[in-house]
């Protein structure tokens, strides 16, 4: 399945991808519009809770100015479904093969993830220089992905896992990064009061952390 409103990479499309954790639907178009209205277009439901896939039919239905994509993207059906439901790119913490020729044969985007060396070097064997690196802190952080750039040019990365409004300045400054990808703008007292205006707040920060 192939959608002619996929972006052509989701690297490029905000300097942070908020990674949202939705366990209410209802939530999810009035949290997409405060993202999307601090600078941070790009919205990644995590297919986590029962309510992922209705959130990301909403925001695509509801939030035209939302790029939404799935994440924690584990199956083949995950991506067949997410697809489904409008997601316009998708984010998996790992990778095999059948995930990937499902994520390849869905047409969209995609940020497969690695945490080594070889993982990514395995991905670049099938044209694939995209990927998430997760979990970022746990994994090394920011100097390991830096020790990947000369023996792993062609590799772009979105960093995710661990990673706060203090840490990502780090991975945004090396030139095999993207994006990041992190919670910090979501925070949990501000969901659960339904507290927009800091969620639109805290993105307009993180959105600033690309310099322009």
């Amino acid at each position: 399945m192939t959608t002619d409103s996929a972006p052509a990479s989701v690297l490029g499309l905000a300097p942070v991808i908020p990674v949202d954790v939705l366990d209410d639907p209802a939530d999810a178009v009035p949290l997409a519009r405060a993202l999307v209205a601090g600078g941070l277009p790009a919205v990644e439901v995590t297919l986590r809770t029962p309510a992922a896939l209705d959130a990301i039919r909403a925001i695509a239905a509801e939030v035209p100015d939302a790029v939404v994509g799935a994440g924690t993207v584990l199956s083949a059906g995950a991506v067949d479904a997410s697809a489904a439901a409008g997601a316009r790119f998708l984010v998996s913490p790992g990778t095999t093969d059948r995930l990937l020729a499902a994520m390849a044969a869905s047409g969209l985007p995609c940020l497969p993830g690695v945490s080594t060396a070889s993982e990514a070097m395995g991905l670049l064997e099938r044209g694939v220089t995209e990927m998430k690196f997760f979990p970022a802190e746990a994994s090394g952080g920011a100097a390991y992905l830096k020790s990947l750039g000369s023996p792993l040019p062609r590799a772009r990365f979105c960093p995710t896992g661990g990673i706060t409004a203090e840490s990502a300045p780090r991975y945004l400054a090396l030139p095999n990064v993207g994006c990041v990808g992190g919670t910090w703008m979501l925070p949990q007292a501000a969901l659960a009061a339904k507290d927009w205006a800091t969620v639109e707040r805290l993105a307009g920060e993180a959105a600033a952390l690309g310099g322009g």
